[in-house]
């Protein structure tokens, strides 16, 4: 046989003897498990209790409402904060308004709370801590207004924000106010108000 011809002989027993401990590999013990993970996320689910917090006619200067409303959170995670949006339209009855606006007349006066708002308007001894006029509200961010509100103290908790489940109570007094000057022009007059509520997460935690 030539040389050649072991060299070649050579090496495919090289590799039929390579290919014969790769095979021998599989044949060790060997087992599996395995792990099966699920990710749920939770849900935020806030409302206002009633929605329509109001509804008055035939008013006049001088005139104020004073109301209690609820902010609800159904969802599963705890609401850090609440941001309010607020936003109007005027129905000039005549169109003789003269480009005033009849929301710079309408005053809303937050009160301070300190739990459940059953019986806070049955005295006069509730504290105003916040006011604005509908106009002036309707310029501020809600991140503004947040920051202002928080500043004025206007909840009284001992928990921030607004937990699963749970409840917070608002009171405001919303008033005409009487300037002492001629406001015939907003006779026959209304505005539509839209408070919109937004509560935002906690803060991201280990889990």
């Amino acid at each position: 046989m030539s040389v050649k011809k072991k060299l070649g002989m050579g090496v495919m027993s090289a590799a039929l003897g390579l290919s014969l401990i790769g095979g021998g590999t599989y044949a060790y013990f060997n087992d599996t498990a395995e792990s099966n993970n699920t990710f749920a996320a939770g849900t935020l689910d806030l409302s206002v209790d009633p929605v329509e917090i109001f509804s008055v006619d035939n008013l006049k200067p001088g005139d104020y409402m004073l109301r209690s409303f609820e902010l609800q959170n159904g969802g599963t995670l705890d609401i850090a904060r609440v941001l309010m949006d607020t936003s109007y339209t005027v129905n000039d009855a005549d169109g003789d308004n003269a480009g005033e606006d009849f929301g710079e007349h309408l005053v809303v006066k937050f009160i301070k709370n300190e739990g459940h708002p059953e019986h806070i308007f049955d005295d006069d001894e509730y504290t105003v801590v916040y006011q604005k006029t509908l106009a002036e509200l309707a310029d501020m961010t809600p991140d503004d207004l947040a920051v202002e509100l928080e500043d004025f103290l206007i909840w009284d908790y001992e928990q921030d924000g607004i937990p699963a489940g749970g409840t917070d109570y608002l009171s405001v007094k919303i008033e005409f106010n009487d300037n002492g000057e001629d406001q015939n022009k907003f006779q026959g007059d209304s505005l539509d108000l839209t408070w919109t509520f937004t509560g935002e997460q906690e803060a991201g935690e280990r889990r």
